[in-house]
């Protein structure tokens, strides 16, 4: 296990690095190590206040400047963090958990986004719309929203600032990002490269805290807009507090991989593993329940276990690792949860289901393969974030729509099966944002729009290429008399 150094960070409030005005400074413990990695001065009020007041001030000015030279900026920024990656990516690991390599991939991919959004922004057109009154022309054309306030979580602590700062950018607007207490290094030291690009002073600022720094943030009066991923419990809460300020809103998932009766089932047991054990489990879009018709079910369950032997449970920076701690007691403490219960109402867990034992901190949890899952069973109706693959068991290809709709979240989906017929029927019935066909439940692409499915409870807008800068930019409509 590689020895963590404990480095002294601040918060990044209108281009410069700052301890604020609370006085406390706040601990943050590696999950992989029980070490101390670092330390930050947690945001008072005044701090959080200090921070809108500066993205208010600068956004007018980039507002007005021109999108070749916005584009030019996220550019410079993504080059830049790719000069980084070896060292974020090792902070990332040491306070998040996760093994070296999905870190360095983190890291590159939050870079890239940088550069497809500069893209996407120059190609961002209106268009001109016909009029039922022949004296007038009508036109569109984005323009930014303001400052957004950005509230981000654990699992992906750069990439998914990166996912609304980089379109952000691009489209005019300033922000002001809240990471969580618990992996906010990271983000701190990743400003570093904001700076050496050329960031203009208060377009992106970063006050890390609790649960209070967020609702500062959020009930702001000079925050314009809010942009959250994390657990539905909190969407609500912040939804709540935002009123009517515009929103991108990523909550919870519990995507339900379903295996058709003509599915490759060895294709199907390698992508439920692939899907359960990438970031702990701790993945929106991570295998939560395993929907397998009965005709299959027994050669599914067999090569499950076969795909599972190659999980090794580890330090995060030995190379033969490919599944690390669990991040935080809490998410812990719900896979134990999960697990009592399972065993409650009578499902097999047959690899895992506990704690490891002999790791240097009680993080670590054995890859789990859980069978005969109860569809009312903790395990199949909240998202469990955590290495396991639940496995409920449907009779028919219309049984296993039910059980796969039967649920309140709805982020993304997969199914298994050789019939287009099939396929088509789940991609428009199954009741998600995104249905990936004869992939992994936790695939996806960075220009493909992401995010929930309506009359379910896992949020509005979406994540991903133009769709992004849509959503944090108006529409506004233009109309000459002739």
């Amino acid at each position: 296990m590689t020895t963590p150094t404990a480095d002294r960070h601040q918060l990044f409030i209108n281009g410069a690095y700052t301890d604020g005005t609370c006085g406390t400074t706040h601990e943050v413990i590696s999950p992989a190590t029980g070490e101390l990695v670092g330390t930050f001065p947690l945001p008072a009020a005044a701090d959080v206040d200090t921070a809108v007041r500066a993205a208010n001030a600068a956004q007018p000015a980039w507002a007005a400047t021109n999108v070749w030279t916005r584009a030019e900026l996220c550019h410079r920024i993504g080059t830049e963090l790719g000069k980084r990656v070896d060292e974020l990516a090792r902070l990332q690991s040491l306070e998040q958990g996760k093994p070296l390599a999905e870190s360095v991939a983190d890291i590159e991919e939050a870079a890239k986004l940088f550069h497809l959004h500069a893209e996407d922004a120059v190609r961002l057109h209106g268009e001109t719309l016909p009029s039922t009154d022949n004296t007038k022309r009508m036109f569109t054309f984005q323009r930014p929203v303001g400052t957004w306030g950005i509230i981000t979580p654990w699992n992906f602590p750069l990439l998914m600032l990166a996912e609304f700062v980089a379109p952000g950018l691009a489209t005019g607007n300033a922000h002001v990002v809240k990471p969580p207490a618990n992996t906010p290094l990271t983000v701190l030291k990743a400003m570093e490269a904001f700076v050496a690009a050329g960031l203009p002073d208060g377009l992106v600022n970063i006050v890390p805290g609790e649960g209070d720094t967020g609702d500062a943030l959020v009930r702001h009066e000079g925050i314009h807009a809010i942009g959250f991923i994390g657990s539905t419990a909190t969407g609500a809460k912040i939804q709540s507090a935002a009123g009517l300020k515009r929103s991108i809103m990523e909550c919870s998932g519990n995507g339900p991989l379903v295996v058709l009766a003509d599915a490759d089932v060895e294709a199907a047991a390698k992508a439920a593993v692939d899907g359960a054990y990438p970031c702990a489990g701790q993945v929106c879009c991570a295998t939560e329940r395993v929907i397998v018709h009965a005709d299959i079910h027994d050669e599914f369950v067999e090569a499950v276990l076969r795909e599972a032997q190659r999980i090794t449970l580890g330090d995060p920076f030995d190379p033969k690792t490919v599944l690390g701690p669990l991040n935080n007691e809490g998410v812990a403490a719900k896979m134990d949860r999960h697990m009592a219960d399972a065993r409650e109402r009578g499902a097999r867990i047959l690899l895992g289901g506990k704690r490891a034992s002999g790791h240097p901190t009680d993080l670590y949890y054995e890859f789990t393969v859980v069978d005969g899952v109860p569809e009312d069973s903790l395990l199949s109706r909240e998202e469990s974030f955590g290495p396991v693959v639940p496995i409920i068991t449907g009779q028919d290809e219309d049984d296993l729509l039910r059980i796969a709709n039967d649920d309140k979240l709805g982020l993304q989906g997969a199914v298994f099966t050789r019939s287009m017929t099939s396929a088509f029927r789940f991609i428009e019935e199954m009741a998600v944002g995104q249905v990936v066909v004869n992939e992994s439940n936790n695939w996806w692409d960075i220009n493909m729009p992401f995010g929930g499915a309506g009359s379910r409870s896992t949020g509005w807008g979406r994540i991903g290429g133009k769709w992004t800068l849509m959503d944090m930019t108006d529409t506004r409509t233009g109309v000459i008399s002739l």
